[in-house]
């Protein structure tokens, strides 16, 4: 499976950023979708995640402000990202699991100015 993600660019503050996975087979047959994010010197963090049955989750600095979703006949995941902070700027990853694998993209930099 390969992910090419994109969407990733300079915002100021409070803007808003539109993060695209476009992966190479179907992503209705992945168990999960995610997107996660690093920053030089930290782990990388799970930022949203959504099951193949449709659950999702989010970890908790971004609830409210980003929602994820997918779009099975385009074989998408988004990350769509509003009123984003400084403390967002990373880098941005989707990742793919299916069965005991995990299939990454290559990231896109996300930068919020303030």
């Amino acid at each position: 499976v390969q992910l090419q993600a994109s969407g990733g660019g300079l915002v100021q503050a409070g803007g808003s950023l539109r993060l695209s996975c476009a992966a190479s087979r179907s992503i209705s047959s992945m168990n999960a979708m995610g997107w996660y994010r690093q920053t030089p010197g930290k782990q990388r963090e799970l930022v949203a995640s959504i099951t193949g049955g449709g659950n999702i989750n989010y970890v908790d600095s971004v609830k409210g402000r980003f929602t994820i979703s997918r779009d099975n006949a385009k074989n998408t995941v988004f990350l769509q990202m509003n009123s984003l902070r400084p403390e967002d700027t990373a880098v941005y990853y989707c990742k793919a699991q299916l069965g005991y694998y995990e299939y990454w993209g290559q990231g896109t930099q996300v930068t919020v100015s303030s």
